[in-house]
């Protein structure tokens, strides 16, 4: 059967099962825009900026098993899109971006629209492809999708010239892939995970570290499993939050810069530290040369063998797909009977309780003027923990990580490792659509908001009862934290004095305003607005201006070098 470039670009999407695609039209990508208008079989979503259409996707992505796409065109669609891409590139999100291309005869000319694509994306992309022979379409799109899956998951990007989608070929849809430079590890080796074991089995003061692969690689139940067979602590990073239940005793909260003193006490004075799914990263662990100032053995799974021993040497690596890993973990733990020293954990537990006493996240609850903290916790009372929560970037990202307890994985979608402004609403989008029917909150705030606040439009043309609670503290806050703690309360240019009516502007999109301005009125809010279930409701929370995440661990220092309340 003969097809043009762009039918077998469509039915790649329906042989891999697509049920979306984010995009915005354009030139170089006009011909595959018709084979979507003649199908019904994948739909698309026309978001409002290319930024939004990868966010979007991502947020898809995110909140199901699926892997999100984006379609843009060539040049300022592409640098568009660059954000969003490198966003999931950063935390390890599996999409699959088809961008337009100039004709193959005009690349390389400086044609109208033209960028390098390939080469533009190349450092944040887990792989890309130019297709410049309509015959390669469908092996290049099958191989896209199972490298965006497989092995530690990322964008991959399939950039196609205008002329290749009109031109015609035979169409067949490969049904799997070889690719000699690319196999992934998937199962721990034996005598890896036996050390593990050993070591597991002598802890005194064990600690277990689980980041955002425990989410992606859906091992939530094997390692709920496995922490409360053993008895021991866990905690998890920001991308990891729902891979262990947060409302569970064994749970010490999130570690790292805007971490709990507890967890991260517990992470710095271990004597075995169990890293599932993590990177050692920056705001996880500060300053290494510090995190190395007390012994401790590192037993370290990840699926991405360049992840281990990064930042961070490890004892024990165990190279392998999380889940398949824990799941040997489990059997291995249960056929040798293995028994923590009871004495030395209840001793280890108490000193963790002594750490917890200090109640490292409190703040003025009888203030007359509106605490963030305040309007996070009444969000997880009136969603009753089961929303999914997506956030913009800053401290209402922080106060959200800190404060809704996430007791599942894939329910909290937000920009870790980019740390990218505008990512809330999009990728609310993408969520909204995968969950039709379920609650959706976006967590944001003034400046942040701003960033894709376009894609209110979205919401309108797709009836998305999206509910945006706006944290609006009239700042760029956590720029003005730093300035007030680092730079002698030099404000320089974080102040937004020239905002604008978000009631109005959210009217004008044809959505409900509401703007909160008083501590008792937040709660009659949040249930009128979650009481809307077919309506986008953007609340605007006036809020202290003054408020700062605590604890907080400052650049380049340790993990106990906390700033408390």
């Amino acid at each position: 059967m003969e097809l043009n470039g762009a039918e077998i670009t469509v039915r790649c999407l329906q042989e891999e099962g697509v049920d979306y695609v984010f995009g915005y039209p354009g030139g170089s990508v006009l011909y595959i825009y018709d084979e979507l208008f003649k199908q019904d079989k994948v739909k698309h979503i026309l978001v409002r900026h290319e930024q939004g259409a990868v966010h979007a996707a991502d947020g898809y992505s995110r909140s199901t098993e699926k892997i999100g796409v984006a379609l843009v065109t060539s040049g300022p669609g592409v640098t568009n899109a660059v954000t969003g891409i490198a966003t999931a590139y950063m935390d390890s999100s599996p999409l699959v971006v088809i961008t337009g291309q100039v004709p193959t005869h005009a690349i390389g000319q400086d044609a109208f629209q033209e960028c390098d694509t390939v080469g533009i994306t190349r450092p944040c992309v887990k792989h890309n492809f130019l297709v410049k022979d309509v015959k390669d379409i469908a092996p290049t799109l099958k191989k896209a999708f199972y490298i965006a899956r497989t092995g530690r998951p990322g964008p991959v990007v399939v950039d196609i010239p205008k002329d290749v989608t009109a031109a015609k070929a035979e169409f067949e849809y490969p049904k799997t892939v070889s690719m000699r430079s690319y196999n992934p590890t998937i199962k721990g080796h034996a005598g890896q995970i036996q050390k593990a074991i050993q070591l597991l089995s002598r802890a005194q003061r064990p600690m277990i570290y689980a980041g955002g692969g425990v989410v992606l690689g859906n091992a939530a139940a094997e390692l709920t499993q496995m922490v409360r067979g053993l008895g021991f602590p866990c905690t998890n990073t920001l991308m990891g939050l729902g891979g262990y239940p947060a409302s569970d005793a064994q749970y010490v909260g999130m570690l790292g810069m805007h971490g709990t003193y507890e967890a991260n006490m517990a992470m710095q004075h271990c004597d075995v530290l169990l890293a599932i799914g993590a990177r050692f990263d920056d705001r996880v662990i500060g300053n290494p040369v510090h995190f190395f100032e007390e012994p401790r053995t590192i037993i370290h799974i990840d699926i991405d063998p360049s992840s281990i021993s990064k930042r961070v040497k490890v004892d024990v690596p165990i190279v392998g797909n999380v889940r398949e890993v824990l799941q040997e973990l489990n059997k291995q733990l249960a056929a040798h009977k293995v028994k923590p020293d009871a004495d030395a954990l209840k001793a280890w537990w108490s000193e963790i309780d002594l750490w917890r006493s200090r109640d490292c996240l409190k703040y003025d609850r009888t203030a007359s003027i509106i605490k963030p903290q305040l309007v996070v916790e009444k969000l997880y009372e009136i969603t009753g923990g089961d929303a999914y929560i997506t956030s913009d970037v800053g401290q209402h990202q922080m106060w959200a990580a800190q404060f809704y307890k996430f007791n599942k994985p894939r329910r909290w979608i937000n920009s870790g490792g980019l740390g990218t402004m505008g990512f809330g609403l999009p990728s609310a989008v993408g969520v909204q659509l995968a969950h039709p029917g379920e609650t959706v909150a976006c967590i944001t705030g003034e400046a942040s908001i701003q960033m894709c606040i376009q894609e209110l439009s979205t919401c309108k043309q797709y009836h998305l009862p999206i509910k945006i609670i706006n944290l609006n503290n009239r700042y760029m806050g956590m720029v003005r934290q730093w300035q007030e703690f680092f730079h002698g309360n030099r404000y320089s240019e974080s102040y937004m004095d020239a905002l604008p009516d978000f009631v109005k502007l959210a009217e004008s999109y044809g959505h409900v305003g509401m703007r909160i301005e008083k501590p008792a009125d937040i709660e009659g809010a949040l249930k009128e607005a979650f009481a809307r279930k077919d309506q986008l409701v953007f609340m605007d929370f006036l809020t202290d201006q003054t408020e700062n995440v605590f604890p907080m661990v400052p650049g380049g220092k340790g993990l106990s070098e906390m700033i408390l309340v």
